[in-house]
């Protein structure tokens, strides 16, 4: 329920998720005209629950108004150290702030920082979440020129050596550019969660494969891929080592990603890969149960065509009498089965292929391509199943909910 005094700010609070519900993040803002990002960098923050306070130098204040990060986060923006001590109020001991946010950060700041100056409101609230132990995260904005500058490649190596992260930057244009808004929210989002993930590797295959027909053609289908890439996102703001294998692009700096474009590639990749030593395999992709050998030059259009189709080999199958012990989950898709049909047939791949958790879903109404889906999760232990609707976010975090509890029974 809203109160008379809340500012309309916080009425998006917990819109798109809870994953930063009941954390108090700092966002500190310097010189940088990447400094008119940061409006929409709260509002994100502040619609997955965080608490977002902000504080400015008089820099950032020549290109960013303090209104207008007032009106992003709902507080009045700190641009000057008073008799009530803000930088011990949340960055000190039993401060309030869960992270100290610097985005984003020119080289004068990290230098100061670095060097463990302290003459803007900025620097001084590292300084004291430095020496709290709270964790921080720098962005760098700034020309590339300046990036490359030995004095700022030693300070930046400096820095990470006290366990301090930085995100980016992304250079382009001759320019050390800010990093995406996406990324920043998601590592955030990964220091400031349970890390109940954290030390495991998990693979992922996502989305659709391709058989070629000739050096043109292909057949395959219409998985979009969005579920597989969700998995990934959510395992990694969980804390784990994330590769998908897939045809599509995540495009997040710690998410490895292999490409993988038939079925028989996706399954000679991603049994190599697990050689590496993963933990768990969620076979999210729609593998194609039929390829052909492809002609070698185009072939021409008019008349009938007929192709001969073969059988591909089950990744799941394989990687299960490969890797005896590995967690393996997959997915059973159907069209127009009723439910009890659904998860008979469901939980006969369950027990075909050995696996330790499906999803199934019934795709004839939706799912393939969407943005929500309608899933239910059943596991080798348990007769019942688990009825999730909703986004495919939510879905793939009721997944590896799902799948934790079953590896920590496992110890």
């Amino acid at each position: 329920m809203r109160t008379m005094r809340e500012h309309p700010t916080l009425w998006i609070q917990g819109s798109t998720s809870a994953s930063l519900e009941g954390k108090t993040i700092v966002l500190a803002v310097t010189g940088s005209i990447a400094a008119v990002r940061t409006v929409e960098l709260a509002r994100e923050l502040i619609r997955r629950g965080a608490d977002v306070y902000t504080v400015m130098s008089e820099a950032a204040s020549w290109i960013l108004n303090p209104m207008a990060l007032h009106y992003a986060t709902g507080h009045e923006v700190i641009t000057r150290l008073t008799g009530a001590v803000e930088h011990v109020e949340f960055c000190g001991m039993s401060g309030k702030a869960d992270l100290l946010l610097i985005a984003p950060a020119t080289a004068n700041t990290i230098g100061k920082i670095a060097s463990g100056v302290d003459d803007t409101p900025v620097t001084t609230f590292a300084t004291t979440a430095i020496g709290t132990g709270i964790p921080v995260i720098i962005v760098p904005a700034m020309h590339e020129a300046m990036y490359d500058h030995p004095a700022l490649v030693e300070n930046l190596e400096k820095i990470k050596c006290w366990g301090i992260e930085f995100i980016g930057p992304d250079i382009r244009e001759g320019i050390a550019k800010i990093a995406s808004n996406e990324e920043i929210v998601l590592r955030v989002e990964r220091l400031s969660g349970s890390g109940e993930l954290s030390g495991r590797k998990i693979l992922i295959t996502s989305g659709s494969t391709a058989e070629a027909i000739d050096p043109i053609r292909i057949l395959t289908n219409r998985s979009s891929g969005k579920t597989g890439v969700e998995l990934a996102l959510e395992a990694y703001r969980r804390g784990a080592d994330v590769t998908i294998v897939h045809r599509n692009k995540v495009g997040v700096a710690g998410i490895k990603e292999i490409y993988a474009e038939s079925a028989s590639q996706m399954t000679e990749t991603v049994l190599e890969e697990l050689n590496c030593g993963y933990d768990v395999l969620i076979s999210a992709a729609a593998i194609a149960d039929y390829t052909l050998d492809p002609a070698d030059t185009k072939i021409r259009s008019g008349g009938e065509l007929t192709l001969h189709m073969r059988p591909t080999a089950k990744l799941v199958s394989k990687a299960r009498e490969k890797y005896p012990d590995l967690f393996i989950a997959g997915f059973k898709a159907e069209t127009g089965a009723c439910l009890e049909e659904l998860l008979k047939r469901a939980i006969h791949t369950l027990k075909t292929s050995k696996l330790d958790l499906i999803v199934a879903n019934d795709v004839k109404s939706g799912g393939i391509g969407t943005e929500d889906n309608e899933v239910y999760i059943l596991t080798a232990e348990e007769t019942d199943h688990i009825h999730i609707k909703g986004s495919k976010r939510v879905i793939a975090s009721a997944l590896l909910d799902e799948m934790i509890h079953h590896l920590m029974s496992r110890k």
